[in-house]
């Protein structure tokens, strides 16, 4: 959520950043229904303040057993009047929230300003793609071969766009997230949660998946739970309305979760395989950081999931989001996207994100600084890295022409020794 005064004092850079973000929203009503919310809070102070100062009137007559019956029938009247004033001042301050929490996030001066994924810039990339001597297959004709995938049992239990992995496609999966966990844990410094997988509406809220992408998500009718569409939501708010010392931070979380998603939007895109699914496990990294420090926090964080992917030896590039694709909260973002020779494109399997304050404003999740001044944190998250789509990515790249997979070094240990995957 944007700080009020800054839509006060500069309209024009808010209502630009709508305009970039490609947003709608009347900033003007916004701002009569600030005014008008001014002008009550201000009437209701006077008239407190009056009552008070009677109330203290009233009290010295009775005590020299004087008449303040007039006085008291006065008081009746300016009691009755702040009620009314108190029930208005909250209706214009829910629609003044209303209005607020549906404003995304400004974007940093240096997002590439475009309207789709076309105006994205590639700002580097690792590695070489792999030469075959071999036309690479896809992973749905792999895993399908080698008995590792099986999406036809998948939509027979749940219905399409669900995977089920057997026996080393299984195995290959834990192994993935468990070393992903114990690279960031054990050696970029962050501390491992396991967090639950049904968050509230306000956590949803928090983050800003809620208002706008609520159609993208599963939930609960009863409860008015949601199925998380990423740990982010129920990590970032570990720490809602607390406030943190400055000594405590940067704080890093790392949480392995099944992710939910509708993918409402996406009607008929990437339908083949595991390429868009609506459940998938991720390793999630979150960031709570001092505000002078969170962009070199993001750069830290794109460095680490990075990382992953090199000791996968998958290569990849990573490209800069521009202001059309960038997420309603999201400052700045990062996208990694490994290369998948069978299906032959680049598949995004992190974006690494800075909320600057926007996320802790919602949240309230503040900190004192050195000073003994509250001031908001900022938020940062990123994949570390997502699955299915480097599972994807180690299928395709790492294919033999007899058909088998080898399992990429690091993953080795975590496969129980197991170095290549046959047909079970």
């Amino acid at each position: 959520m944007l700080d009020i005064n800054l839509i006060r004092n500069d309209i024009e850079k808010v209502k630009k950043a709508i305009t970039n973000k490609g947003e709608k929203i009347n900033l003007d009503s916004l701002l009569e229904l600030d005014s008008k919310r001014k002008v009550l809070l201000n009437e209701c102070e006077q008239l407190r303040h009056k009552r008070n100062v009677t109330s203290h009137e009233i009290s010295e007559l009775k005590s020299k057993k004087k008449d303040a019956s007039e006085l008291i029938q006065e008081m009746k009247g300016v009691s009755e009047n702040i009620k009314q004033l108190e029930t208005e001042l909250k209706k214009v301050t829910e629609e003044m929230e209303f209005l607020l929490i549906r404003i995304p996030n400004i974007p940093a001066e240096d997002v590439p300003i475009g309207k789709d994924p076309t105006s994205n810039i590639v700002v580097k990339s690792w590695g070489q793609k792999k030469t075959f001597t071999f036309d690479p297959l896809p992973h749905w004709e792999l895993g399908k071969t080698l008995g590792i995938l099986d999406f036809e049992s998948a939509s027979k239990i749940t219905g399409t766009g669900f995977t089920l992995h057997k026996g080393a496609g299984a195995r290959l999966e834990r192994a993935l997230y468990n070393f992903m966990l114990d690279l960031h844990t054990q050696e970029h410094g962050y501390k491992e949660v396991f967090p639950p997988f049904l968050v509230n509406r306000a956590s949803m809220t928090g983050t800003g998946q809620l208002p706008k992408l609520e159609e993208d998500m599963y939930k609960t009718t009863e409860d008015d739970l949601f199925l998380i569409p990423t740990a982010e939501v129920p990590v970032t708010n570990i720490h809602a309305n607390e406030i943190l010392s400055y000594k405590d931070l940067p704080i890093l979380y790392a949480a392995y979760t099944a992710c939910f998603r509708r993918e409402a939007g996406s009607y008929g895109k990437d339908t083949r395989g595991m390429i868009r699914v609506h459940q998938f496990n991720k390793v999630e990294l979150v960031k709570f950081v001092r505000p002078e420090t969170s962009y070199d926090e993001l750069e830290s964080l794109l460095n680490v999931s990075e990382k992953v992917l090199q000791l996968l030896g998958l290569q990849y590039q990573v490209v800069k989001l521009c202001t059309g694709d960038l997420s309603f909260a999201a400052a700045k973002c990062y996208d990694i996207e490994v290369w998948s020779p069978g299906v032959k494109k680049y598949l995004e399997v992190s974006s690494c994100s800075n909320f600057e304050d926007f996320q802790a404003r919602r949240i309230n999740i503040r900190f004192r600084d050195d000073e003994r001044i509250l001031r908001y944190v900022h938020t940062l998250n990123g994949s570390g890295v997502a699955l299915p789509r480097t599972m994807i990515a180690i299928i395709e790249t790492y294919q033999k022409e007899d058909g088998t997979i080898e399992v990429p070094n690091v993953l080795i240990p975590y496969m129980n020794g197991l170095n290549i995957i046959k047909k079970d």
